[in-house]
């Protein structure tokens, strides 16, 4: 199998012009997997077939390696396997098609309560800035919109009588109901904050800069870690935290996976269950009884 490895490597040298560090992850896992294949008895990669491959795949995982290693190191095999084909060394590829192992996700970070209530205690709403931010992480931790909805906000987007704001994206709009506190907020920066950053009449989107232009997600997280770094709250905190918070808060609260599925964006539920292995509190109720600072 050197040989094919050899012939491989000098097609992702010369023709793919593919760079040396790709080059060396390529070859540092097909010589993982040729040598399990060579000690199953099977030394010519037209042998190969799909059991033999996810018999490497099993083994992989009995070495405990992360779901990525594992994607990597197929993708490998898979791309080996083509190039094999294109050579008239192989007929078919027996990797395509393969049961992939489910990728793990990751329980994402949270923020406590009272971390929460720090980091939105941190805006001086004696001036337009500060009556700017403390709306936009209320508003933040209110909905749990991404970064990019909550930017791209229009003013017509927000009822406060109502009290709930719209959420579009792309081609699709979603109303989320917005707690006591994000409401006084909003009425507080549309009333006193952002008439005085407003250069022109005609702007709609309702979060602005100094220039009185929408405000950047880069502005918004630079914001975010300053106020963080300010409340002394340990660990890099981001825009994505305060979502995620939001989400747990709720269900530990006692709201419904649903609503937060609704309320989040997420089209497929599983997205949103990774936050039900952050508590155990039974699902049952809605947002306006189960958020903390509705």
């Amino acid at each position: 199998m050197e040989e094919n490895l050899a012939a491989f490597r000098m097609y992702l040298q010369n023709v793919k012009k593919s760079s040396e560090n790709t080059i060396l992850s390529y070859l540092r896992d097909l010589r993982g997997f040729c040598g399990f294949m060579e000690g199953l008895g099977v030394c010519e990669v037209s042998k190969i077939n799909r059991t033999n491959i996810m018999a490497y795949v099993y083994e992989l995982q009995n070495q405990h390696k992360a779901s990525t290693t594992i994607f990597r190191n197929l993708a490998s095999i898979r791309a080996f396997f083509y190039f094999l084909m294109g050579q008239g060394v192989v007929k078919e590829n027996p990797a395509v098609d393969l049961e992939l192992p489910r990728e793990e996700r990751k329980v994402p970070k949270i923020m406590t309560l009272e971390q929460v209530e720090k980091l939105l205690d941190q805006p001086k709403t004696s001036d337009a800035k500060g009556l700017r931010d403390k709306a936009m992480l209320e508003v933040l931790y209110a909905t749990g919109i991404r970064v990019s909805e909550l930017v791209s906000l229009q003013v017509d987007d927000v009822n406060l009588p109502f009290e709930y704001i719209r959420c579009t994206t792309g081609s699709k709009s979603r109303m989320i109901p917005i707690g006591t506190k994000a409401k006084e907020a909003l009425w507080e920066y549309l009333k006193k904050g952002r008439v005085q950053l407003i250069h022109n009449p005609e702007e709609t989107v309702l979060f602005l800069n100094y220039g009185g232009k929408k405000m950047t997600r880069q502005g918004f997280w630079k914001i975010v870690k300053n106020y963080a770094e300010e409340a002394g709250i340990p660990g890099e905190i981001t825009p994505h935290i305060l979502r995620h918070s939001f989400a747990v808060h709720l269900l530990e609260n006692g709201a419904d996976l649903r609503s937060v599925q609704e309320m989040l964006g997420h089209s497929d539920i599983s997205t949103t269950q990774i936050y039900t292995k952050l508590n155990n509190t039974k699902i049952k109720s809605v947002y306006a009884k189960a958020h903390p600072r509705a």
